[in-house]
């Protein structure tokens, strides 16, 4: 069976795959899109996990084995049509000649904030939208704060105003919690959430690893 590209018009296409080096390390996740790309060329294999034990797929070997698993737990994935078939989204795949090790540190970044206080204002406690929410120096710069990660926090327009250029302390705030850094992307935590990639769990050490997302 030849190794077709994949054509994008399911929407497992959104889904994120977690990427494994040569040695089974988790590297980062990526989209799956990006995830078949690398199938096709035969850069990477798919890991699939069943009941705590894991298999090794090539592509072509997946989309047969997409053809069962879309007959008897189609619920069970994400789907992507090609021209001849549906295919299973993998969760999981491992790059075949990559054996560098993963980076430690999650990036300081909006996107990361955000999923850190999980888009909650960290002085009123109300969720927001991205898009109403401002990132807050705890310790104002003009004091001297710096850009880190443990004096930045999600602030909402109102709340940020209302502090102004001063300390939690002088603007008579509190902060919801205090601000940490991360020792993994506070994205990877909040897809653990989600039953659909508990496979993951499986190549994640919390007390180790942070997983970069790109």
């Amino acid at each position: 069976m030849s190794s077709a590209p994949v054509a994008p018009l399911g929407d497992g296409l959104g889904a994120h795959v977690l990427v494994l080096n040569k040695l089974y390390m988790a590297i980062r996740v990526i989209p799956a899109r990006r995830a078949f790309s690398l199938l096709v060329r035969d850069a990477a294999e798919v890991i699939a996990v069943d009941d705590g034990q894991y298999a090794n797929y090539d592509f072509c070997s997946w989309m047969e084995l997409s053809e069962l698993r879309r007959q008897f737990e189609p619920d069970r994935h994400d789907w992507v049509r090609t021209v001849r078939m549906e295919i299973a989204v993998p969760r999981i795949i491992r790059l075949i000649g990559y054996d560098r090790l993963p980076d430690q540190r999650v990036k300081l970044n909006r996107r990361n904030l955000f999923a850190r206080d999980r888009n909650r204002c960290q002085y009123c406690g109300h969720f927001y939208p991205t898009n109403e929410l401002s990132i807050d120096h705890v310790i104002p710069r003009s004091q001297g704060g710096p850009d880190t990660w443990e004096n930045l926090v999600c602030a909402c327009v109102r709340c940020n105003a209302k502090k102004g250029g001063r300390t939690p302390e002088q603007a008579r705030m509190r902060l919801v919690a205090k601000p940490v850094r991360p020792r993994r992307s506070p994205l990877i935590t909040v897809k653990l959430g989600h039953d659909k990639y508990a496979s993951w769990k499986a190549f994640l050490d919390e007390a180790y690893w942070s997983v970069e997302l790109r």
